[in-house]
């Protein structure tokens, strides 16, 4: 796994509402897309890595999934997640 405990509990603390909230979609989607970004490098340097591809197209998957779920829930935390990430370019 690539993210390491520091930088996760700085996500966690960043978006989440306490320091042991990782149930959050915000805190899920923040940890997808630290993940996400780690792969889509290591397919920069290794571009036939298929076994990677494969995991980082199920990676997005579920994070358009909880986006979809934050949507329908609450716009507002839909539009603050999207701005603090970069998502939507």
């Amino acid at each position: 796994m690539p993210v390491t405990k520091e930088r996760k509990a700085e996500l966690v603390k960043k978006f989440g509402s306490s320091e042991a909230d990782t149930g959050k979609p915000e805190v899920q989607i923040a940890l997808l897309t630290e993940r996400i970004n780690h792969l889509t490098d290591h397919l920069k340097t290794h571009p036939k890595d298929n076994h990677t591809r494969y995991g980082l197209l199920k990676l997005v998957g579920k994070r358009k999934r909880l986006l979809n779920y934050l949507t329908k829930t609450n716009v507002l935390r839909y539009r603050q997640i999207i701005a603090d990430l970069d998502i939507r370019k």
